[in-house]
């Protein structure tokens, strides 16, 4: 068993254009004051890191791993989730997701997947130069819009879609491989990976590249109602980043799973801040310690009703209250005797 990381907090919800919230010394100086150990850094946000820089400098990476340090934190994992969803885009989503990409790729998806595959690149190295065996990000989908199978899909259709979407993540993976970096696709609606079956046909279609693992966020299961407790036992060894972020799911006559096209505050599922929605975070972090799962319990905002100060105020509380100290002794240590292999088998009637 290994106990968790935390609390740490993902700052791409929290950023803006106002204090403390545009610098990286006035993030760390918050996330610190509230108690919070570690941050996860969204890499687009050039003001908290350069990515370019740190690919290519040691030096800076030293220098910007020291800043963070100075403030009692540690950086968990860099963060390419918009990077990540630009490696794969089916064609009905270039005009909404060409704002993820710089201006010079828009309107041009072949240049905008170049990029992105290359950018997510320099965050495995900076990875490396960090110290970070894990990053978060997305797969990217050229299958979403065919989620239900209506009109009936063509055979061999997904199985051609989960081959080049092994085909683009492959150079990516070969090179995390080579910084010792593990890639943790969070599973999540709008990806080609967002549930078990998906996964696996993902690892499959990559000749089961060890680099590829798992970000766990339970909150987009119980959108899915899908068994997130069952998922941990599914695939626990796979689990090497963790998201900590509730939800809730209220189904009526009028709406389901699907929402109705409606904003999140009208939605049957809808995400919430920690402790207000319906996840067991007992249970979850009960099962990632027992299964020796290193990672670190890391908040991510998101909520239609409570503000995101509160949020994280109530965050690193709810976090801190919710981590395992491991135990090293078993309860009934006390009753036990020494081991006497003649009494062993006087007891076996041998």
């Amino acid at each position: 068993m290994k106990t968790i990381k935390g609390p740490a907090v993902f700052l791409a919800q929290f950023v803006d254009s106002k204090a403390p919230f545009n610098t990286l010394d006035g993030m760390c100086k918050w996330a610190a004051d509230l108690g919070y150990k570690g941050i996860q850094i969204p890499t687009w946000e050039s003001f908290l890191i350069d990515l370019d820089k740190a690919a290519e400098s040691q030096t800076y990476c030293d220098e910007l791993k020291g800043k963070v340090n100075s403030y009692g934190l540690e950086i968990t994992e860099l963060s390419t989730h918009l990077q990540g969803q630009l490696v794969a885009v089916h064609p009905a989503y270039d005009l909404m997701f060409d704002s993820f990409a710089p201006k010079n790729v828009h309107g041009n998806p072949k240049a905008r997947t170049a990029w992105a595959v290359e950018t997510v690149k320099k965050a495995a190295t900076a990875s490396r130069r960090l110290g970070l065996k894990a990053h978060a990000t997305f797969s990217g989908s050229l299958l979403w819009h065919t989620m239900h199978p209506w009109p009936q899909r063509p055979a061999g259709l997904v199985e051609m879609g989960f081959e080049e979407l092994a085909k683009r993540w492959m150079p990516i993976l070969n090179h995390f491989d080579k910084e010792g970096v593990d890639v943790c696709y969070e599973i999540h609606p709008g990806e080609d990976l967002h549930d078990g079956d998906t996964f696996e046909r993902f690892l499959e279609a990559t000749g089961n590249h060890k680099r590829v693992n798992i970000l766990y966020d339970p909150s987009h299961f119980v959108l899915q109602q899908l068994d997130y407790i069952a998922y941990i036992d599914h695939y626990h060894e796979f689990i090497k980043s963790f998201h900590v972020k509730d939800s809730e799911f209220n189904p009526t006559g009028k709406k389901g799973a699907f929402g109705g096209y409606n904003d999140w505050g009208d939605r049957a599922g809808r995400y919430r801040s920690l402790g207000d929605g319906q996840i067991d975070f007992k249970t979850i972090f009960s099962k990632l310690t027992q299964y020796g799962c290193d990672v670190w319990a890391v908040m991510e905002w998101e909520c239609c009703i409570k503000s995101p100060e509160q949020g994280a105020r109530e965050g690193a509380k709810f976090i801190s209250d919710h981590i395992i100290e491991a135990t090293e002794k078993t309860f009934d240590d006390f009753a036990g005797a020494e081991i006497d292999k003649e009494m062993l088998k006087k007891m076996l009637g041998l």
